[in-house]
């Protein structure tokens, strides 16, 4: 049997609105040792994120719920503790998926529990800015943006800066990427970050998104990701990005918009004001602000499967609120 044990976190049963402690269960039990073809290893970082809110669900998605009784499903990045296979070594960082859960045994399978380089960064990154996160963000701003070498960016609500690097990637070393958030701690994480990774045309300024602190005709691109939704003043958004932008710049949002006038429940809950959903302007609403702050072309192509995914956040309390609401790509263009 083996010497060491393993804490980890059950769902014990369904969430109803936000989870709460009695909705899971931490137990410990001893270490399962590896099998030939096996690897013990020890998880180091756990990524939290917003999917895992619908996996306690137990309802028909993307992705199958966790089952009462099992291991709560998360991304993490692990060390090798014990290795039964050539193709690994005792030490190696690996990133794969192991859950709430400090060890687990695995298969020695490269593809599901790739190895991961510490010299490249923390190795805490590969979980956000070089993990599943980073590459949301990648290719909504590859699809949505598309900027080019050389380009200014500026991204409103940029958090810890992971849409922000990503783009300053895409602009070279001679474009340059202005975060914008309004909360001093994510300012000092993101400059925290932009130090580790060595982003030298990336800066974060402290402001509101209504109120830019960024000149008049800056950026080649505004782009935002389920921040302006958060905004109560969301024509001022508009109309302070229309200020910044150059002519010929580009408005590239994503964001989760109203199919239709949200009822009082809804628009009042604060829950469901949180999650994307109880703030949202209509479809319409949101063509009309943009138009009538000078943008032209404007364009919104929402994704119809993400409803589902939507009314899971809070089942009891969304009166279908994915009847209601949708993500969606927003685009415009400031006028030559």
């Amino acid at each position: 049997m083996s010497e060491r044990t393993n804490t980890r976190v059950l769902l014990n049963k369904r969430p109803v609105g936000e989870p709460k402690d009695d909705d899971f269960k931490i137990e410990t039990v001893p270490a399962t040792e590896p099998q030939e073809g096996e690897l013990l290893i020890k998880a180091l970082w756990l990524s939290l994120d917003p999917y895992m809110r619908g996996r306690m669900n137990d309802a028909e998605s993307y992705a199958p719920p966790v089952q009462l009784g099992e291991v709560m499903v998360g991304e993490t990045v692990n060390q090798v503790v014990v290795s039964k296979s050539p193709d690994f070594a005792a030490g190696d960082i690996v990133i794969g998926e192991v859950g709430w859960q400090e060890y687990a045994t695995v298969p020695a399978n490269p593809k599901r529990y790739r190895k991961v380089n510490p010299d490249l960064g923390p190795i805490s990154t590969a979980l956000h800015a070089l993990g599943m996160t980073g590459r949301t963000a990648y290719f909504g701003l590859l699809k949505v943006g598309e900027p080019k070498p050389g380009e200014t960016v500026v991204d409103l609500g940029s958090g810890g800066g992971f849409d922000c690097f990503l783009a300053a990637k895409e602009v070279g070393e001679t474009g340059q990427v202005i975060g914008i958030d309004m909360t001093p701690d994510m300012i000092s994480k993101a400059r925290r970050n932009a130090d580790n990774m060595s982003a030298g045309n990336v800066e974060f300024r402290m402001g509101e998104i209504e109120h830019l602190p960024v000149a008049d005709n800056t950026a080649d691109i505004i782009m935002s990701n389920c921040v302006i939704n958060l905004s109560p003043e969301k024509q001022q958004v508009y109309k302070d990005a229309f200020r910044v932008l150059k002519p010929g710049g580009r408005l590239a949002i994503s964001d989760v918009l109203a199919t239709a006038e949200l009822p009082d429940e809804i628009k009042n809950d604060l829950a469901l004001v949180a999650a994307c959903i109880g703030g949202a302007a209509t479809i319409k609403e949101t063509e009309e602000m943009l138009k009538s702050v000078g943008f032209q072309e404007v364009k919104v192509e929402t994704n119809r499967k993400s409803q589902e995914l939507l009314q899971q956040w809070d089942p009891e309390k969304s009166s279908n609120a994915g009847d209601y609401v949708v993500s969606a790509y927003v685009e415009g263009i400031k006028p030559v």
